[in-house]
């Protein structure tokens, strides 16, 4: 049986996640790709079955109702779910922002790719990263 990773955006800019679509689509990554548009619809979607447990998040860390870094937090309270794989994916080169986002035990912290190339690079690169790890 072949295990497949998800992909959860947490991202409420529609332009960002039609750029994160579209490279990873060209960058041949076959991961099934959802989307929240906030924290708290985020941990909806992880908390209600909707996702399988081989989910890795993408999270823009300025969102309106939910921060990213508040969702950190209650993501890594949950016992079911603090185990979940997050790469922050977010304009803000903040250190204090970075710092926060490690003190959460996050995957990678990544400033969004000013190009599209940049952004191809970036979408092969998490697909074979995550394609060879292994998760539960």
């Amino acid at each position: 049986m072949e295990r497949v990773t998800h992909i959860l955006l947490v991202e409420d800019d529609e332009l960002d996640v039609m750029n994160v679509r579209r490279a990873l689509s060209r960058a041949q990554v076959n991961a099934p790709l959802h989307v929240a548009q906030n924290g708290l619809e985020a941990l909806e979607k992880l908390r209600g079955g909707e996702l399988p447990r081989r989910t890795v998040v993408l999270l823009d860390l300025n969102m309106p109702r939910m921060s990213g870094l508040e969702f950190l937090d209650e993501l890594r309270r949950d016992p079911a779910l603090r185990g979940t794989p997050v790469v922050v994916l977010t304009t803000s080169a903040d250190e204090r922002d970075r710092g926060a986002a490690y003190q959460h035990c996050v995957a990678g912290y990544m400033i969004k790719p000013t190009s599209f190339e940049a952004s191809i690079d970036f979408a092969a690169a998490l697909g074979h990263y995550w394609g060879m790890m292994e998760m539960s």
